[in-house]
């Protein structure tokens, strides 16, 4: 008597799991609020170096002033005659600024005036963002292993809104970082730890499907409406409160919902993890009878006992490092991690130079969201696991580069709409390469140390986030570089990706033991629908076969 079939006696789908799953798109809505607030307050709008003569100018005509003295725009200008400009000296400083403000928005570079020599002082404060999101991983995860996972959650989803809350009162570039780096605290951690709620009390024939699903409609929905809703409210404070104040709602969540009642087994806490599927039985109309909870109870008492015995001699995570080609996975997987997330952060916030407003451009792309979901589930089990990543990879590379010579070559203003595409698709590419990249890494590392492995892969891709801002900062010596560089990252990541094996329709490692001779006379080219291919011809030829 396991959990799951302790679980379909008391209803694994239906009211107690519709409720879990409409807050689990609730805590998506947040995530999405949270994690690309960042990317809102930050827009840097087209500016000038203000001067006398230069005031009362159309943004049409300051373009054109600057075009024709082929000066920088932090350069200060004076004595405009018929469309030309008159550099001052070089060591007189701007002190102002002309913003074309895109709809009257005020963002922090706008208000605090953190551009030309100050340029980089949003990127320096950001990366705390990223930087407290690996200590947060850490710290949270830590805690969901001690306190339990919906306290963790709480406190991980609070302590990023208090975070951002914060951030619309500083003034200065210590206090922004700080800000930042309390806000990263909760990044992806509120997400990750709902999920496993979900996942516990979900059917195993309805996970795959219900919690993509919900991730790609509420994810989705957060990301397009955050840019309209900075644009209607006007200024990045008042945006980071919409952005925080919302986060109060996770308080209700205990009223709702319970415990992970497997994170209560591994515990001993026994009679708690029975509360918890009581009330989920009661929650659902299902009536069980006590006799159910004793053989449940007996069964993982004697479970537990066992695995005590057993764990005196346990693997672990350095232990990936020991052999050969456990070795090579394990290196190849953190490096992959670097490359999708670093890349999936880069393409997704660099909005500005393409010659439509960013706001409209970072809420139209986030449309992609919902298909790349739909492209999971669809082709990820026809094609394999590493044709999908590679696959996406390689595309996504493609799509990038082709984007960035097209910002060399062409002039943004009149191609939008065709850099508008490109970056849909961009952002569609790495959307597919970052969500199916966690599924992927699960299956090949052994079931012993999947938690702990996944975790800590998890955490070295994160702390690449915190490079993504330098790597948009790229544009200000050359627009297409961020793009460039991407581009060249994801090619490689693809190629890593043939070093991996293929999961797909295998019986999936259990210990350390395993994954060392884990596929191990597969090909690096090695994909499941060519294979199929290649046998259905052969059978079609030699009908004996």
């Amino acid at each position: 008597m396991d959990f799951d079939r302790v679980l379909e006696k008391c209803g694994n789908f239906g009211r107690f799991q519709f409720v879990i799953l409409i807050l689990y798109g609730y805590t998506n809505i947040l995530s999405s609020l949270h994690y690309f607030s960042q990317t809102l307050i930050t827009f840097t709008p087209e500016h000038w170096c203000s001067h006398d003569d230069l005031m009362g100018l159309s943004a049409e005509d300051l373009r054109s002033v600057y075009s024709n003295v082929s000066h920088s725009s932090c350069t200060p200008l004076q004595g405009v005659i018929n469309g030309t400009g008159i550099p001052l000296d070089s060591a007189e400083l701007c002190q102002d600024w002309i913003f074309e403000r895109e709809s009257g928005y005020e963002s922090l570079t706008t208000e605090l005036k953190w551009v030309c020599d100050k340029s980089h002082q949003p990127a320096v404060g950001q990366s705390f963002f990223f930087l407290g999101s690996v200590v947060g991983t850490i710290t949270f995860g830590f805690l969901s292993d001690h306190i339990g996972r919906l306290p963790a959650m709480l406190m991980a989803t609070l302590s990023g809104a208090t975070g951002d809350f914060m951030t619309s009162f500083v003034h200065t570039l210590p206090w922004f970082a700080f800000s930042r780096f309390v806000s990263g605290l909760s990044t992806d951690t509120m997400y990750y730890l709902m999920y496993i709620l979900v996942f516990e009390y979900l059917s195993p024939k309805r996970r795959t499907f219900g919690l993509n699903i919900i991730l790609a409609v509420f994810y989705c929905f957060g990301l397009m409406t955050s840019p309209w809703a900075a644009i209607w409210i006007g200024n990045w404070r008042r945006y980071l409160w919409l952005a925080s104040l919302p986060a109060l709602g996770v308080l209700v969540y205990p009223l709702l919902i319970c415990e992970s009642a497997q994170w209560l087994l591994t515990k001993k806490k026994y009679d708690e993890a029975v509360a918890c599927l009581k009330r989920v039985a009661k929650f659902n109309g299902r009536q069980v009878e006590d006799s159910v909870f004793a053989e449940f109870v007996k069964h993982y008492r004697e479970k537990m006992n066992q695995q005590t015995q057993v764990n005196k001699q346990r693997d672990t995570f350095l232990g990936m490092f020991r052999t050969p080609r456990l070795r090579r996975f394990t290196l190849t997987l953190l490096l992959k991690s670097v490359i999708i997330t670093l890349s999936y952060d880069v393409i997704n916030r660099n909005m500005e130079g393409l010659g439509t407003s960013p706001f409209k451009l970072f809420s139209l792309t986030s449309s992609v969201y919902l298909p790349a979901g739909f492209a999971i589930l669809l082709l990820q089990n026809r094609i394999g696991r590493k044709g999908m990543a590679c696959g996406a990879l390689f595309v996504g590379g493609i799509i990038t580069a082709v984007t960035g010579f097209l910002i060399a070559f062409l002039d943004p203003k009149e191609n939008a709409i065709l850099l508008a595409c490109m970056v849909a698709l961009g952002r569609f590419g790495s959307t597919v390469s970052y969500d199916a990249e966690i599924q992927y890494a699960a299956e090949i590392i052994p079931t012993s140390v999947r938690g702990q492995a996944v975790s800590n892969i998890h955490v070295v891709g994160l702390a690449s986030s915190s490079l993504a801002f330098y790597v948009i900062y790229l544009a200000q010596y050359y627009k297409p570089l961020p793009s460039i560089f991407i581009s060249c990252l994801m090619f490689f990541g693809a190629a890593l990706c043939l070093s991996l094996p293929e999961t797909l329709h295998k019986k999936l490692p259990e210990s350390l033991a395993d994954g060392e001779v884990f596929a191990m006379n597969e090909s690096c080219f090695y994909f499941p629908c060519f294979y199929k291919r290649r046998n259905g011809l052969t059978k079609h030829a030699d009908p004996q076969v």
